[in-house]
């Protein structure tokens, strides 16, 4: 001990924001080398290391077998699969003496396909699952939270090759059951939810979530049938569309109306447009939400979303339905561009992509055929209430993009969800056959003809999940961790 190559700090670093953060540093575990990026000292490296023995040790008992690819790789293979550009500023991009085009690899899913391509042409060399664990990189914004968003990270990456979508299925089992096998042997609490793939593609994903009140990430988990999904692939629970008759949509005088809350009020206490039988309530109103979307490529398009007036726009929910495209604000100089939008007072006889604005006018799925709205009248102190969606106007298409509230109806069964945070530790994903058909990854099938792969991703943050156990591993006198993984 008296050789240790250790130092302690007595107070907390000044940019520590969650407690992980705050007891690594402070107990000589890792030190900050740049924003984003983290040296492991030698009782950090221990605790690393074992954490990543015990991924590898399960890995391996499940039949995978592991690889190791450089962390530095040419352009040409994501410029194939459309990622060098999708990826936008997040992914490391550099040249070389000679001017190539490199990358640092934010993930490995080409230069697995291209391996398997290059080795294997037969249905009988199927199913495979290889695996690594490297370092990644991505250009975070915003790097924060120590070891858990950073620009350098280490992970766990497999992937699953197959010949058919039931072999996908089965792959895709054995890395689940591999992978509950592994948080139980780290003690780190889980949950398992729906998920979006994102620039991953595919269509099945799930997440592993640490359910940490300090996460970044929020899922719902239903009080009574046990379905549990990331806030960001909530499946709204939606109205039966009706034929129910409504009176014709009739415009009212709402001055001084700027928000939700004032619009209801003046609704309710108007002689002119109180409501036969009940009261007014916000989730009546319908919110016309403008913002662009930032394309890869630059282009920028306006979108304009309507929701219940009870929420609020999650941009997260929006990014990932938009993905790769991101969500920027709409802008004073983007309403003096479009004359036909008042702003306040934007309805749906605006919007669309054949109105004059040409904007495309997506929904949230509650607002269906038959549902009557109070909403913008598209003129400055006016709305117009009783507009029928399928009779008054009719939008581009829908998008999943309203906050999730706590006590919102479960989509499978009806009952109340509840709403906590968590840390995303392991994310699995059915791929398909996007990269293999994009990368020309074929093999004979019985019969001789050539057949496209079919592919499953599954990734571990292995650096992500030290900080994880820290984070459910410590009390008032500091770090407590699992004896599987302590130093000493």
């Amino acid at each position: 001990m008296s050789k240790l190559f250790l130092r302690t700090l007595r107070d907390d670093p000044s940019d520590a924001e969650v407690p992980s953060h705050r007891l690594l540093v402070r107990a000589g575990y890792i030190r900050r080398a740049a924003p984003g990026g983290f040296t492991w000292l030698p009782l950090g490296w221990i605790t690393y290391r074992k954490v990543e023995e015990i991924i590898r040790d399960e890995m391996n008992n499940a039949g995978f077998q592991e690889v190791h690819f450089p962390a530095l790789l040419p352009r040409e293979p994501y410029e194939a699969t459309g990622r060098w550009t999708e990826y936008g500023p997040n992914l490391f991009r550099l040249k070389d003496r000679r001017d190539n085009d490199f990358l640092l690899a934010p993930t490995h899913e080409e230069m697995f396909t291209l391996i398997v391509r290059d080795l294997f042409s037969s249905y009988r060399d199927l199913p495979l699952s290889i695996y690594q664990i490297q370092t990644k990189y991505r250009d975070e914004a915003r790097p924060r939270a120590g070891l858990l968003r950073g620009r350098e990270f280490v992970m766990k990456d497999s992937y699953s090759f197959d010949v058919d979508d039931e072999g996908l299925q089965t792959s895709y089992n054995k890395h689940r059951e591999a992978y509950i096998s592994t948080f139980d042997r780290l003690e780190l609490p889980y949950v398992i939810v729906s998920a979006m793939s994102g620039a991953m593609g595919g269509s099945a994903s799930e997440e592993f979530l640490a359910p940490i009140d300090v996460g970044e990430d929020t899922f719902v988990q239903c009080t009574s049938c046990g379905y549990a999904a990331n806030t960001e692939a909530v499946n709204v629970a939606t109205p039966t569309p009706t034929d129910e008759a409504h009176p014709d949509a009739l415009v009212v005088d709402t001055p001084n109306t700027p928000t939700i809350d004032t619009l209801v009020s003046h609704l309710n206490t108007s002689d002119d447009t109180r409501r036969a039988g009940g009261q007014w309530a916000s989730e009546d109103t319908l919110k016309n939400v403008l913002l662009n979307l930032v394309h890869p490529d630059g282009r920028i398009e306006p979108l304009a979303i309507g929701i219940p007036g009870n929420r609020e726009v999650d941009l997260k929910r929006v990014e990932a339905q938009v993905a790769p495209a991101e969500p920027a604000p709409f802008t004073d100089a983007d309403f003096a561009s479009h004359p036909t939008l008042i702003k306040g007072y934007i309805g749906p006889e605006a919007l669309g992509v054949g109105s004059p604005s040409g904007i495309r006018y997506l929904v949230d799925p509650r607002v269906v055929s038959g549902t009557a709205w109070v909403t913008g009248a598209n003129s400055p102190g006016h709305h117009v209430i009783n507009l029928v969606c399928g009779r008054d106007f009719t939008p581009d298409g829908t998008i999943e993009a309203a906050e999730v509230l706590e006590g919102d109806a479960c989509s499978t069964c009806g009952a109340a969800m509840t709403i906590a945070r968590g840390i995303e530790i392991g994310h699995i994903f059915q791929l398909g056959r996007k990269y293999a058909e994009a990368l020309d990854l074929k093999v004979l099938d019985a019969e001789g003809q050539q057949i496209t792969v079919t592919m499953g991703s599954y990734g571990i943050g292995v650096s992500r999940a030290v900080a994880a156990i820290a984070e459910s591993h410590h009390d008032e006198y500091g770090l407590c961790w699992p004896r599987a993984v302590s130093p000493a």
